[in-house]
């Protein structure tokens, strides 16, 4: 029998409150184990994240004099940015009932996400040695995780149509010569609302699981 994940699929959602809510949905599970799991779809507002150890060199501005909010969180990995247009998911998963290998629930992510664009006529390709998903040499998705008791959360962040310039003011992920890339400049006037199911339906081949939509209300309600 196929494991439940419930779909959380949300809107805008600033990070402060998207972070809340998984540190609060991966409390419950540690406390409770037999919760299902979830996976929780959303955009955010323009913020920039860097990892538990992330080196503040690839910041190209001083972070006390920012007007775009700057967070730094309990996922691996350097300095990131997100914004409207860049579909982001947090699986909250317990890997006890998959694989206890985090290096495989990478491996894992990537493939839904060269799945993703391989239903949209793109090569998604992995570079040996590094985490995240490229296409034609730019970087389209960026993964970050942090585990817990074996409980996921954090997870990956893929460019449908942002705007990059905001990239322009980091070093994304402390790799200095790669340029990040997004879907809309291989498809012009693509949406994330084109996108949202397909990372779902690929999510759901890839681990194996029995997705149920929960109408975008689960997250914010169970954070207590």
């Amino acid at each position: 029998m196929q494991r439940r994940c419930l779909l959380d699929n949300q809107g805008l959602v600033p990070y402060s409150v998207a972070w809340d809510w998984q540190r609060s949905l991966v409390a419950q599970r540690v406390k409770d184990p037999i919760l299902d799991d979830l996976l929780l779809l959303l955009e955010h507002p323009s913020v920039y994240t860097l990892g538990q150890g992330a080196s503040l060199e690839f910041l190209k501005f001083d972070p006390n004099e920012t007007s775009t909010q700057l967070y730094r969180v309990e996922r691996g990995g350097e300095v990131t940015y997100h914004c409207p247009g860049q579909l982001v998911g947090y699986p909250i998963l317990n890997l006890r009932h998959y694989q206890q290998d985090l290096h495989w629930y990478l491996r894992q992510l990537e493939q839904v996400l060269i799945q993703v664009l391989g239903d949209l006529g793109l090569k998604g390709d992995r570079i040996p040695g590094m985490t995240g998903v490229w296409s034609e040499g730019r970087k389209v998705a960026a993964i970050g995780i942090k585990v817990s008791r074996w409980i996921t959360m954090h997870g990956f962040a893929l460019n449908v149509c942002p705007d990059l310039t905001g990239f322009e003011s980091i070093v994304p992920c402390g790799i200095v010569d790669k340029p990040v890339g997004s879907l809309a400049q291989f498809i012009p006037g693509i949406r994330v609302e084109e996108v949202r199911q397909r990372v779902a339906t690929h999510f759901a081949e890839v681990f194996d699981v029995e997705l149920i939509e929960v109408n975008g209300s689960y997250s914010n309600r169970h954070n207590r």
